[in-house]
């Protein structure tokens, strides 16, 4: 511990010497002496810093300017439960007993009581017109009966729920009040890594309401992470805690830049990992919530995986990037464009597509009817296909979560009957053949292929038996590749397996 605190103390006063001589050297490049010549901010514009006082007082000055838009958001919810009394006759309830007594009452009241009690629940948001919108997160605001927003001039206003989104954890509120000030937006797909963030809120409790914290953006695009089913978190280190959820990070300009949502922690409490929602993807939301009453997306219509190493060389690409088309939806917008199984999609109206969270969220946030062109990768040459993207369906077909397989083999597998089909919920106008035993243990299983997979293709060619897939695959050696492109749960996906 001694080493660590004096190692510290040498990397503070290293940053200090530091940021002294850059000063220093800004105030000599300007020939001007080392003074004060903060003036008004100026949103979006530079201005000089000649000294670190003059750093402090941007600093101030940013968050008076952001403070009169950020909220308090406190909520109620009303919980009945059963209240029963301790003392109870020892044999109430006794079958035995209740033959020659009869029924047994609890002993100081003939019947249970409902009680009530109030959960209270405490987030924060921001101001994003003057009209008396609001973002926060959808779980701050869930279920609850009552939802109040406190603003930076101590008024209290009740709440409205205008529209809310789980699948992005986003809400929009609204409050009857004047002389309110809107937070300015900025643009997160211009947010770069490194770039220095405040987070504003109410972490624990609304004494520490307003509370400020610095740090810098340590990633964006994070996905797979498990808190929404759209996910494209900007990261940061900056301190987000309970009761952060809904606020604002705000970038160097004063501009809202994300709605803070979670943290990764062991603890419960602030660890250096903390996740927003990308702005852009707020602004969409909120707008579709107040315009459409819901949030509509975009829909291609085909499901999706990622392409790792062994699908790339089984596909004859040189890289992993792009997405990989599993299956396309009979009469989808991709389908009418041309889309096919075995597709790789690497770019989305010039812009590449890295991997299928990226490709789900632009869809998403693109309007249907929206006309866009995808580059994409076939048969060893790139195509262009323009697609008019439609509406996604209340029950839309899910993308598949690919698997890269690099052991194989050990399974068992028969044509597929109408018994078989039967057995493992297959649905009709499927042909191939079904795994009907698979080890826990073997490289198949651990590989990710399952007992009730069909396997309906052998390196692009269609298996409708068992002899089919014994023509094309039993003549492959130990070490050798294959491509299947197999059945499960209502759409297929591609694995590639080694023998």
């Amino acid at each position: 511990m001694k080493v660590l605190v004096a190692t510290t103390q040498r990397a503070r006063r290293a940053i200090v010497a530091a940021t002294v001589a850059l000063v220093m050297l800004a105030a000599t490049a300007a020939n001007t002496p080392a003074q004060n010549v903060i003036g008004p901010v100026v949103q979006g514009q530079d201005r000089p810093l000649h000294t670190l006082r003059d750093l402090n007082q941007a600093f101030v000055e940013l968050v008076a300017d952001v403070k009169p838009s950020v909220v308090t958001v406190s909520t109620e919810r009303v919980m009945s439960v059963q209240d029963t009394s301790p003392f109870q006759f020892p044999f109430s309830g006794d079958s035995f007993f209740d033959q020659f007594f009869g029924p047994q009452q609890p002993r100081g009241q003939d019947e249970p009581r409902e009680r009530q009690y109030r959960q209270r629940g405490l987030g924060s948001g921001v101001i994003i017109s003057s009209n008396g919108y609001i973002l926060t997160n959808n779980h701050v605001v869930q279920n609850a009966d009552s939802i109040y927003v406190r603003t930076s001039d101590d008024r209290r206003h009740l709440a409205t729920v205008i529209g809310a989104d789980s699948k992005t954890d986003l809400a929009v509120l609204r409050i009857d009040a004047d002389n309110l000030k809107p937070i300015a937006v900025g643009n997160s797909d211009d947010l770069q890594v490194g770039e220095i963030v405040m987070a504003v809120g109410s972490p624990m409790s609304e004494n520490l309401a307003y509370s400020v914290t610095q740090g810098i953006v340590s990633a964006k695009g994070r996905s797979n992470v498990g808190l929404a089913d759209y996910e494209d978190f900007i990261q940061t280190d900056a301190a987000i805690n309970p009761g952060n959820s809904g606020g604002p990070l705000v970038n160097l300009d004063g501009e809202l830049v994300g709605i803070n949502t979670a943290i990764v922690s062991q603890s419960g409490g602030f660890q250096g990992i903390g996740f927003a929602v990308p702005v852009n993807m707020a602004i969409y939301v909120k707008n579709s919530l107040i315009n459409d009453g819901e949030v509509i997306r975009g829909w291609l219509g085909v499901m999706i995986q990622n392409v790792d190493e062994a699908l790339a060389e089984a596909f004859d690409t040189k890289s992993t990037e792009g997405v990989l088309v599993s299956d396309v939806v009979k009469d989808g917008p991709a389908a009418t464009a041309g889309f096919a199984a075995g597709d790789i999609i690497l770019m989305m109206n010039g812009v590449k597509i890295g991997n299928t969270a990226q490709l789900r969220n632009v869809i998403a946030s693109t309007p249907p009817g929206t006309k866009v062109d995808f580059t994409v990768f076939r048969d060893g040459q790139r195509l262009t296909l323009a697609v008019e993207l439609g509406r996604l369906p209340d029950d839309p077909v899910v993308a598949a979560g690919g698997s890269g397989l690099d052991d194989l083999l050990g399974f068992s597998i028969s044509t597929l009957t109408g018994e078989l089909a039967r057995r493992y919920e297959i649905g009709e106008n499927i042909a191939g053949v079904v795994v009907t035993a698979i080890g826990p243990a073997s490289a198949a299983y651990r590989a990710g292929l399952r007992e009730g997979d069909v396997i309906v293709s052998v390196d692009k060619r269609a298996v409708k038996n068992r002899q089919d897939f014994t023509a094309l695959a039993g003549d492959r050696k130990k070490g050798e590749r294959i491509l299947l492109r197999i059945w499960r749960e209502g759409g297929t996906m591609f694995i590639v397996y080694t023998l």
